[in-house]
């Protein structure tokens, strides 16, 4: 298509390199991970360990803590609602404003189902302040989920003092680390995180394959930490270590732990290139338009991640009239929602500068004159907008 991709939080292109793994196993390699009485299944499954070695490498986990899913949202609902199920009824959850719907959404239904939630305000930035967090909990608090970048504006939260008021508490503590898996360097042996979630489509690999990382301490309530238990979301085989049963998808996983290899051996370089990017296209916008505000921490942010508010102009005409880019106006899983950005609501911009909103996600295969060719359209459409 005649048209400049730059939705790469939404989701990203398969990388030829993992496509090129995965192939074999929609083919040749076809056995079962469970089969491991044949040498078909035993090959899968091999190849599902292999990969679940290189997710946990990229994080710097054991193996053993990564729990395959169908994708983040999935991760997400189990995190909270196997916590919040083995607590019981009345167990408090806490959590923030800005969270992705794959957060917030199954914490509405849980306090509808009779569970306390209490939801924390975010700052002009999007960001939670740990000492107010530390304030909301309580001694029935079962569990804390916070986003680590947040997927419309970037933002990065401090995790770690967050994990650390947590940790002071006994609380767990869960992450959605989607955004930020494959773009930022993430250390989970050293931040005091319980439980985070990943998507393998967000960096470069198949859509319908996640994980759910599992501290293994708080699983196993070793180095005095309190045990987590998760009630499973999907049950009938025991398959996951009992968190998560049904057939494996082999050739999604697989692709899963080469987009994750890859991202390690890239993420140095190709976070500096996209940040360039990112710098370029915000400068240049700048200049050539007034009334732009950005959304989002001005530093702690995502590389490739620049929030826009236009002013002067209708938020939806402006999408509509974008058709050389592809780019959003907020998360991808709130498109059917005719609400403006719940995110931008929280840092406290205005209706009309939220539903005027754009948001850029560059990535692995934008270049330079791709901001270029952002920059014209993005200009030469707001000024027919303005009447200019």
């Amino acid at each position: 298509m005649d048209c400049i991709y730059l939705d790469n939080h939404s989701t990203t292109r398969v990388d030829p390199r993992v496509l090129e793994a995965m192939l074999p196993f929609f083919s040749e390699r076809y056995g079962n991970a469970a089969s491991i009485n044949h040498a078909f299944g035993t090959e899968a499954a091999e190849a599902v360990e292999t990969a679940r070695q290189q997710v946990a490498e990229l994080i710097r986990v054991q193996p053993r803590s990564i729990v395959f899913t169908s994708g983040a949202t999935e991760a997400n609902n189990l995190a909270i609602k196997g916590i919040a199920h083995s607590a019981g009824r009345g167990a408090h959850l806490v959590t923030t404003a800005a969270e992705h719907r794959s957060v917030l959404d199954p914490l509405r239904r849980l306090a509808r189902d009779g569970f306390d939630v209490t939801v924390l305000p975010v700052d002009e930035h999007a960001r939670v302040n740990p000492a107010q967090l530390a304030e909301a909990l309580r001694p029935e608090t079962a569990l804390v989920s916070v986003i680590l970048a947040n997927n419309e504006v970037g933002t990065i939260n401090d995790v770690e003092a967050i994990g650390r008021v947590c940790r002071e508490r006994g609380v767990p503590l869960h992450v959605d680390a989607v955004q930020a898996l494959g773009r930022i360097p993430l250390d989970l042996s050293r931040l005091p995180v319980d439980l985070a979630s990943f998507s393998a489509h967000k960096l470069y690999g198949p859509k319908g394959v996640g994980a759910l990382y599992v501290h293994r301490s708080a699983a196993d309530g070793g180095a005095g930490r309190r045990r987590l238990r998760l009630v499973p979301l999907v049950e009938g085989g025991g398959h996951e270590r009992g968190y998560r049963s049904g057939t494996l998808p082999v050739p999604l996983i697989v692709g899963f732990g080469e987009a994750c290899c890859l991202a390690g051996t890239l993420l140095e370089e190709e976070s500096q290139r996209i940040r360039a990017l990112r710098d370029r296209l915000w400068e240049e916008l700048s200049q050539a338009l007034d009334g732009l505000a950005l959304n989002g921490h001005p530093a702690e942010r995502l590389p490739g991640n620049l929030n826009i508010s236009v002013a002067g102009v209708d938020g939806e005409a402006l999408m509509i009239a974008l058709t050389r880019i592809a780019v959003s106006s907020g998360s991808a899983c709130t498109t059917a929602d005719p609400e403006p950005s719940h995110v931008l609501r929280a840092m406290g911009r205005s209706d009309a500068l939220v539903r005027a909103s754009l948001r850029f996600g560059l990535g692995r295969f934008n270049s330079p004159a791709d901001v270029d060719a952002a920059v014209a359209e993005v200009t030469q459409v707001v000024r027919r907008l303005r009447g200019a």
